[in-house]
């Protein structure tokens, strides 16, 4: 599959790029997609959730009435469950709802999610950005010069641009993420995904190992 690379003004530079079929042109597992998402929405979680049971809420521990006779039920604590302001039985508690996942399959998950990408022609190549200073301005007309503005996006680039980040960080509906650190659930979300030239190169050997 070829495409065209693009300037930053939206012209064509001339030059195609011929992306790896072993990376955009696999058969999707929508399994291995659902586990690494899965993965990475619990990573996600702070699991900091807590409620008190009846042995830390702070309350009489005598028996409120006796045993037998009233006509009601047993009752001991008024930290009891089963009164107002007693204790919660089997509530939440602090966890870590992390798991592991191996790398073969992950690996597989963001390859799916690339050719589904490549499939429904939501790819973009651009030539490398080069931002003299981080404003919001010339991002806005970095998408709207590849007609992706009213379109949620994610910018691939393949080393660390601060003024690339900072320009486009206040803007909801744009992500810009370094090759390394792409994640099947990010890929998903947007609607289109844009790759510097220069990540290219990177995921391929990233996706490789």
């Amino acid at each position: 599959m070829e495409l065209a690379i693009l300037k930053q003004t939206g012209e064509d530079t001339g030059r195609k790029v011929t992306l790896s079929e072993e990376i955009f042109s696999v058969e999707p597992n929508d399994h291995a997609i659902y586990l690494d998402v899965k993965q990475y929405l619990a990573n996600k979680r702070q699991g900091t959730h807590k409620s008190k049971e009846r042995a830390e809420i702070s309350g009489s521990t005598k028996k409120i009435k006796k045993q037998k006779g009233t006509g009601g039920a047993r009752a001991g604590s008024i930290k009891s469950p089963v009164f107002r302001g007693g204790g919660r039985v089997f509530g939440p508690k602090p966890r870590d709802y992390s798991f592991k996942l191996n790398k073969k399959l992950k690996q597989l998950a963001r390859k799916s999610a690339l050719s589904y990408k490549a499939k429904d022609n939501s790819l973009v190549i651009l030539e490398d950005l080069v931002f003299d200073a981080p404003r919001t301005k010339d991002y806005i007309k970095l998408l709207s010069n590849l007609s992706l503005s009213d379109k949620k996006t994610l910018l691939v680039v393949g080393e660390n641009n601060q003024n690339v980040y900072l320009s486009s960080r206040n803007l909801q509906k744009a992500k810009v993420r370094n090759v390394n650190d792409l994640n099947t659930y990010e890929l998903l979300d947007a609607d289109s995904l844009v790759f510097c030239e220069g990540a290219l190169s990177k995921l391929e050997t990233l996706l490789s190992k």
